[in-house]
């Protein structure tokens, strides 16, 4: 993409941020309330659609550009980026692996926002071990019936369908291989209940129940049964680049606001941001800024170029999340009471940060993750 329009598309991005979202933040998030007109803006400026392909509606953007988007929005409220997060982790799956019936049907209405969704894996008992999932579908001839229950699943309370991973051979070993990926409209019948959580509040995060829901057998992403957990894993490297993305704009946040209290806070006869104490942990903080912003880029090229990217997002979403966490912190305490206030946002970084350290896949399991990839690589 030429750098010019790059450049529109991101200022674009500045100026809904700054409009249409910086000065509601405070609000919605102390209510926990859904942001229902920021997504619809969001929607009008193409951010749904923001990696679907041209050919069915969308922006077609580079990962590149979409994780400087993400970033962007992340140093604003993190919660807006994870409105369109999960949805195009799933309109993703069926771009790369749909039936063009599928692709037909649903990417326009991705790509607009008319319909808005979302991935459904966690269950109640299992997370990162998805090979453990229960939910069921049976395959009853020209529809799917489908039981059992999801947990922490974005965009389902106010979205309009999911991707739902699901066992459709219970009996398949290994287990992998009877796990298929299907879409569910919510008007085919689940109920969604809301979670309250300590942060990543406004955005809808809820439990699912499926019982006996009917969706017909097209909706099936791929050719046939039994290839969801490939189909969803790989999904998730543009998930896990997207989560690492958010970590870098919020410990850039968290930096940019430390150094502005840094600077007018005085002790001693002099800004706080004189003493050596407070220097060394500017310089950790803005260190930690710059290598996660490197790492997600590097990720985010090796997506672009089609290559395995897993090592790469792996380790992006584990620094960067990580550097959120850390600066997080280290912004309350160098904003001493007032941190711990309402009345500034770092008590809000501070709420949010933990939850990219384990959504889109632990950090410790990034860790194994990249461990074997590094073994593989060199031959082992």
């Amino acid at each position: 993409m030429p750098d010019e329009t790059e450049n529109l598309i991101l200022d674009r991005v500045d100026r809904f941020l700054e409009r249409e979202v910086k000065p509601y933040v405070r609000d919605l998030d102390a209510r926990d309330e859904y942001p229902q007109a920021i997504a619809d803006q969001a929607a009008a400026l193409g951010l749904f659609g923001a990696t679907i392909s041209s050919k069915y509606g969308g922006l077609g953007l580079s990962a590149c550009t979409y994780s400087k988007i993400v970033a962007k929005t992340a140093e604003v409220w993190i919660s807006v980026s994870g409105l369109f997060n999960s949805h195009l982790i799933m309109a993703a799956a069926v771009e790369r692996y749909g039936s063009e019936h599928l692709k037909q049907h649903y990417l326009p209405r991705f790509a607009s926002g008319e319909l808005r969704g979302g991935i459904a894996l966690t269950e109640p008992d299992c997370g990162t071990d998805l090979q453990a999932i229960r939910t069921r579908a049976r395959d009853v001839g020209t529809e799917y019936l489908i039981d059992g229950s999801k947990m922490w699943i974005t965009n389902a309370l106010h979205g309009q369908i999911l991707a739902v991973l699901m066992k459709t051979d219970p009996q398949a070993e290994p287990a992998h291989q009877g796990m298929s990926l299907i879409l569910v409209e919510k008007s085919h019948g689940y109920v969604a209940r809301k979670l309250d959580k300590l942060g990543y509040r406004g955005i809808d995060t809820a439990a699912v129940e499926f019982d006996r829901v009917r969706v017909p057998a097209t909706n099936l992403i791929g050719e046939a049964q039994g290839q969801g957990l490939q189909q969803i894993l790989n999904g998730l490297e543009l998930g896990r680049i997207n989560v690492a993305a958010r970590g870098a704009g919020l410990a850039r946040v968290c930096l940019r606001e430390a150094l502005e209290y840094a600077s007018t806070r005085t002790s001693f006869g002099k800004p706080i941001a004189r003493h050596q104490a407070i220097q060394i942990k500017l310089a950790d903080m803005a260190t930690r800024v710059e290598a996660a912003d490197l790492l997600v880029a590097q990720a985010a090229q090796a997506y672009d170029r089609d290559e395995r990217c897993d090592l790469e997002a792996g380790m992006a979403k584990l620094f960067a999340t990580e550097a959120a966490l850390e600066n997080s912190i280290e912004a309350m305490r160098i904003h001493g009471a007032s941190g711990y206030s309402k009345e500034y946002n770092i008590e809000r970084y501070y709420r949010d940060a933990p939850l990219l350290a384990i959504g889109e896949g632990t950090n410790e399991i990034q860790r194994v993750i990249i461990a074997r990839q590094l073994l593989e690589r060199a031959g082992q």
